[in-house]
């Protein structure tokens, strides 16, 4: 909400940056994110007859769906932005991502796009196996464990496919901190300059998003699981840590933005 705020007064005084566009984009799609999360738990523990009788799941696991894989479109494109506005390598590729880096966010919203075409008909696919299920009383629709693993990979591929390009931009801003370092070493002009402290800000923002999205999946696992075993603990802890993730990360950009840090 204050990341929100802080930007939003910026695009009124027509000064909000692509920087500020993408920080103002992961606010909203947190707040929703948050706003789910809560509202589908607390339905779960107080009526999970209502729950699932209706077809509120199905609406909740849309919204979800997209807010989620949205959410995280915008923290890789924030994790790209850093890498690109920081990092140090000549060769082609990189210097034409360089030039071009106010592009990376609609690439990123294509390759979301994408994705939800894939996972959208998997997620209804899940919701009519379920269907039929619930009628079938010879229980002649076991889902086969390689099926269910397949599955559960297509609805979460945009998800895998951002979180890998977040972790190979920071693999690559490991390898420039480390070229550049080796570089002062042999220069003799010591470690602590403008450009090695701006890596390590940039690393520990990319670290941190890092351990905190794989809590945040450990969380999500945790809430499918409540499917299968009903306890109001499981689904408390799975909601605990899913949220951990979603303030925590929301923290370090604060402080590790100067702009922010200082309002």
């Amino acid at each position: 909400g204050f990341i929100g705020l802080v930007n939003c007064i910026d695009c009124v005084k027509k000064k909000l940056s692509m920087l500020g566009f993408i920080l103002t984009g992961l606010a909203i799609s947190r707040i929703c994110l948050i706003w789910i999360i809560m509202t589908g738990g607390l339905i779960r523990i107080l009526s999970l007859d209502m729950y699932y009788s209706s077809k509120l799941i199905e609406y909740i696991s849309y919204m979800w769906l997209f807010i989620n894989q949205l959410s995280i479109c915008f923290a890789t494109s924030l994790n790209i932005f850093y890498f690109l506005k920081i990092a140090n390598f000549s060769h082609y590729m990189f210097l034409w991502l360089k030039r071009r880096i106010s592009r990376i966010l609609l690439l990123l919203m294509g390759f979301l796009l994408i994705s939800l075409l894939i996972t959208l008909p998997q997620v209804m696919k899940v919701f009519n196996d379920k269907k039929m299920k619930n009628r079938n009383t010879t229980g002649q629709f076991k889902r086969q464990k390689s099926e269910f693993f397949v599955q559960q990979v297509l609805i979460n591929l945009g998800i895998i496919f951002f979180f890998t390009l977040s972790l190979i931009t920071c693999f690559l801003l490991i390898i420039s901190l480390w070229r550049h370092s080796r570089k002062m070493q042999l220069n003799g002009t010591g470690f602590r300059d403008p450009s090695t402290e701006a890596h390590v800000k940039a690393m520990k923002m990319l670290i941190s998003f890092i351990i905190l999205f794989i809590l945040y999946f450990i969380g999500y696992a945790v809430e499918i699981s409540y499917s299968t075993m009903p306890e109001n603990k499981l689904l408390i802890i799975g909601m605990t840590t899913s949220a951990i993730y979603l303030w925590g990360h929301s923290f370090i950009l604060i402080l590790g933005n100067s702009k922010l840090k200082q309002a």
